[in-house]
């Protein structure tokens, strides 16, 4: 029988996943079947049980749902632990296991994609919700030069950067709030827009010189052209969207579910020539 998985969310018809999936199939000689699962508002543990008694193997997790999913989820796996959200879930046995593979594929595409070594940088996270939980551990664990987290409302920006440093794991002295305002003067070599401005058309209020020379920009948004990108390009930097996160954290979820990590730079090559069509 055909292994069943799928993302589930709301809305979820937009997802890449389905797409992602089966080129990781093919590519891997893995047979399964991935669909999308509209989940109602308040309806979402149900729509997992229901899944997982039909005999589904595994979910990606989509938003509203992330947060849910961490408390549906009996067992929390890695760095799951501290995002407090989770997005894979794996029925093993009679548990439902909560992974988070959001920060591994930031940390991927940056790393490996991109080749914008994390270790010793300056890094600025522009949000403070749950994406910044997503990734903030995977980041820190790379060791750059300082972590600076900047966001509208600066009591935020506190919380989260307090709820870090009290994991041993994940101390380090540059590791600071700040509200944008008090940006000016600074410079960053890797700018993350974790909010969602850009899918709103809005551009988060930074200095004119926020960029250092050779900085990345990277916004997490994929498949458009955001206001944050433009910045970044009138300045000369490079700049990148959250395709290649995506295609990563796809590819950490099919190796927890099947044991194969697949190969990422066919697959991100493929949708971003199908999205300049």
């Amino acid at each position: 029988m055909t292994d069943q998985y799928a993302v589930i969310g709301n809305p979820v018809a937009h997802s890449l996943s389905p797409q992602i999936h089966a080129q990781f199939a093919r590519a891997t000689g893995q047979d399964l079947a991935y669909g999308r699962i509209l989940a109602p508002r308040e309806g979402f543990r149900d729509a997992v049980l229901a899944f997982r008694a039909a005999g589904g193997k595994g979910l990606n997790v989509t938003l509203p749902f992330k947060h849910e999913a961490w408390r549906v989820a009996g067992v929390r796996s890695g760095f799951a632990l501290a995002a407090g959200a989770v997005n894979t879930l794996s029925f093993e046995g009679g548990s439902i296991v909560g992974h988070n593979t959001d920060g591994i594929g930031l940390v991927r595409d940056l790393t490996q994609n991109l080749r914008a070594g994390i270790r010793g940088k300056r890094v600025l996270l522009m949000g403070a919700g749950g994406a910044s939980y997503g990734v903030m551990e995977p980041l820190l664990r790379e060791q750059p030069e300082s972590v600076v987290v900047a966001n509208r409302t600066l009591e935020k920006a506190v919380e989260l950067v307090g709820y870090f440093e009290k994991l041993q794991s994940c101390a380090l002295q540059g590791f600071s709030a700040r509200a944008y305002g008090a940006l000016a003067g600074t410079q960053y070599d890797i700018v993350i827009n974790a909010t969602s401005a850009g899918l709103e058309g809005a551009m988060p209020p930074l200095p004119e010189e926020i960029l250092a020379p050779g900085a990345l920009a990277y916004d997490m948004v994929y498949a458009r052209r955001t206001p944050f990108l433009d910045f970044a390009q009138a300045r000369g930097a490079r700049f990148a969207d959250g395709l290649g996160m995506l295609v990563e954290q796809a590819a950490e979820s099919f190796d927890i579910w099947r044991g194969v990590r697949p190969e990422t730079a066919p697959v991100i090559r493929a949708l971003r020539q199908k999205a300049e069509e």
